[in-house]
């Protein structure tokens, strides 16, 4: 583990300064200026960790999560969420969920997700930016491989609140009703 890797986050592998011939940037002082039409998300910008609450088939788990929103000066912030299980024990028992996407601004209200894992599950979501802190998404479309759970609909709420960033996402299977799925309380890291 490196000095800058926070405790409890799996080491990041360091990005090279000639990686990418293009900025792809978490920072506003840094790299191309923010597109306009993300005012109403920018406060999600930058590196989010910290631990939370699953729910599922093999029962419920605490999990630690590190997230990213980036952008490249254009109108869409770039998504990526890494979990890890914690076991009872209050140390790391191995990786969990992955999922990476795009935070679209419509309008100053309108914002929509679009999002991927390798569990097989792709979710397109539409919602408000309520404030400039808070975001209400429903689930538009999902598509799901033959070996992922039934998810019939869904939902995400985000919010900061007194400078964390906190979410639940609840699903559904079929004509069931939503239930609690995963939420957390992140702290920004940078």
């Amino acid at each position: 583990m490196t000095a800058a890797t926070p405790p409890g986050l799996p080491e990041q592998p360091a990005a090279g300064p000639t990686e990418l011939p293009v900025p792809d940037t978490v920072d506003v002082r840094e790299g191309p200026e923010v597109a306009h039409e993300l005012l109403s998300l920018l406060p999600l910008l930058g590196e989010w960790h910290g631990e939370g609450q699953a729910a599922g088939a093999e029962g419920d788990h605490r999990f630690g999560q590190w997230m990213r929103f980036a952008h490249d000066g254009r109108g869409f912030l770039f998504y990526e969420s890494r979990t890890w299980r914690i076991g009872v024990d209050g140390e790391v028992a191995g990786a969990d969920q992955r999922e990476s996407g795009f935070w679209r601004p419509r309008g100053e209200e309108e914002v929509e997700l679009l999002v991927a894992s390798p569990a097989g599950l792709v979710e397109i979501y539409a919602g408000t930016a309520r404030t400039t802190t808070s975001w209400e998404l429903v689930s538009d479309v999902l598509a799901r491989t033959p070996d992922h759970p039934d998810t019939s609909r869904a939902t995400r709420l985000y919010g900061i609140v007194d400078g964390a960033l906190m979410y639940a996402i609840d699903r559904a299977a079929g004509d069931q009703p939503l239930r609690p799925t995963m939420s957390a309380r992140l702290e920004r890291i940078r």
